[in-house]
């Protein structure tokens, strides 16, 4: 229940937003509802595989977070805003 609220609150972020932190913030929502998923259905088994996901992919958000803020400061500093719409260096 928790983990699938997150993640229809996150995929709705991740829709309606075009703030680059509020976007980062959703995305990190979607994951970490899928860690939740992760754990609690490991539960019900014997081995650790599903907490060795969760881990594993706690370690990637960690690292997509750090290169998304990395980006959206050297947007901040080219354009002056972190606003989605208003930057156009992802354009043709």
């Amino acid at each position: 229940m928790l983990a699938s609220a997150m993640f229809t609150i996150g995929l709705y972020g991740l829709v309606t937003q075009r703030n680059g932190v509020k976007l980062m913030m959703c995305i990190e929502l979607l994951l970490n509802s899928a860690n939740i998923n992760l754990v609690a259905f490991s539960a019900y088994q014997p081995n650790v595989n599903g907490q060795v996901f969760a881990l594993f992919s706690i370690a990637l958000a960690a690292a997509e977070a750090g290169v998304g803020f990395a980006i959206l400061i050297a947007l901040y500093r080219l354009y002056g805003t972190i606003d989605l719409d208003n930057i156009n260096a992802m354009r043709w």
